[in-house]
């Protein structure tokens, strides 16, 4: 049971996950067959809100009112999270254009390294103002905490939990920054979903060079065009064996291979080589990426990349069921400090994403590759075109490998300002 100010909260009404299991789903398919236009209010009303933040929010606002508890519900972990998102970047990942994610080019790197320098001077710049505007928000440990957060928002929640041990962050104050870090990683993601319902008009405005982007989209519709047929019994049962299957064997490989590292390779807590999770995401993405060398990658004709995209708006319906709108306002100075420093980080990529004259989805997949990580990049990813997902998994994973050297120097550096 949670506690807030010494007094315990109210249980959630629903506490069964099966319940909730089946209210989640329900929620999805009300959602999408409003989407679907069934009424002209409908219509109109998802002519401007688009169905993946209503996936999002509504399961935060269950949870906000007390209907469910999120935060300690399985679902996420160890269903959506280590099943259902392994499980999406197979059969996502399995009908990738290589090539044509390579012709991408150098701006999108460039866009995405320019993120991670967004959320390092973020850090320094937030931690500086509050010195100037409110000095008891950044005394004692917060800097630890800031570390911590670090971690999380150059990698991913591996590295958090690895810069924790690292500096020893207080288990209240590792705490209190877990929800700046949901609050605000939640409430950008949010937006970049809105956003990317509106990526043609977005770059048509700012004269984005998006030939490369557009150029990839049109081979996967000409090949889906070209492919596609009705799937047979057969179809669905290859699709969820391969999809499964392949979760259960980087599961199976995972879990000794990470205790392999850890105990062997110095270096491993350094780069989330210890992370039994890490591996899950780095095996089912190189095992999608090598199907799409075989004849498998016929599968994408019957719908491999549409049940894959099933599990990612499962996986956001359980990322925002974990998010208490209550929780923003419980340490205003940390949200302030977290505020101060998603905008810089906003700010310094969007220079970048306009310097190169990006498309909206450099800037979008670039954040989120550093602020999500593998968990959430390819889903915004998927928001712009579902074939455009291991663009995500693939940032993600570079997150994952640099956010746990790049969040301890950055440590060090606070550590400084504050005076310890």
């Amino acid at each position: 049971m949670a506690i807030e100010s010494g007094v315990p909260a109210e249980p959630a009404i629903i506490s069964n996950d099966i319940v909730l299991l089946g209210l989640i789903s329900a929620t999805l398919g009300v959602i999408f067959w409003l989407a679907s236009g069934p009424t002209p209010f409908w219509r109109k009303f998802f002519a401007w809100v688009p169905a993946l933040l209503l996936c999002y929010f509504v399961p935060a606002l269950y949870n906000t009112v007390g209907l469910i508890d999120g935060e300690n519900s399985s679902l996420y972990n160890p269903v959506a999270s280590r099943v259902m998102l392994p499980a999406a970047l197979v059969l996502l990942t399995l009908s990738v254009d290589l090539k044509g994610i390579l012709k991408l080019g150098p701006r999108l790197l460039f866009v995405f390294c320019a993120g991670t320098i967004g959320v390092v001077l973020g850090a320094i710049v937030s931690f500086q103002v509050m010195e100037w505007v409110h000095p008891p928000a950044v005394a004692g440990d917060t800097w630890k905490g800031m570390a911590a957060l670090s971690g999380s928002w150059i990698g991913g929640g591996a590295n958090m939990v690895a810069i924790r041990e690292v500096y020893g962050v207080d288990a209240t104050l590792f705490g209190q920054f877990a929800v700046v870090d949901v609050a605000f990683a939640s409430l950008w993601m949010a937006t970049l979903l809105f956003l990317a319902n509106r990526a043609a008009q977005i770059d048509a405005r700012s004269g984005a060079d998006t030939r490369a982007l557009d150029e990839m989209k049109e081979r996967i519709a000409a090949y889906e065009a070209a492919n596609a047929r009705m799937p047979t019994l057969t179809d669905l049962m290859i699709i969820v064996g391969l999809a499964f299957g392949t979760v259960g064997l980087a599961h199976a490989v995972a879990t000794p291979l990470a205790a392999w590292f850890g105990a062997n390779v110095a270096a491993a807590p350094q780069f989330s080589l210890d992370s039994p999770f890490v591996w899950v995401v780095v095996m089912s993405t190189a095992a999608g990426l090598g199907l799409s060398f075989t004849r498998v990658r016929r599968m994408e004709s019957v719908g491999a990349s549409r049940m894959g995209t099933v599990f990612l708006y499962f996986l956001i319906a359980c990322i925002g069921m974990q998010m208490d709108f209550m929780k923003l306002a419980s340490r205003p100075e940390l949200l302030a400090i977290g505020g101060i420093w998603m905008a810089v980080h906003v700010l310094v990529i969007w220079g970048a994403a306009r310097m190169v004259k990006a498309p909206l989805f450099y800037f979008g997949v670039g954040s989120m590759g550093n602020i999500g990580a593998a968990a959430s990049a390819p889903v915004i990813a998927a928001a712009f075109h579902p074939s455009l997902a291991p663009v995500g998994v693939l940032l993600g994973t570079v997150g994952y490998a640099t956010g746990t050297v790049i969040a301890y120097g950055l440590g060090q550096v606070l550590r400084l300002m504050a005076g310890q």
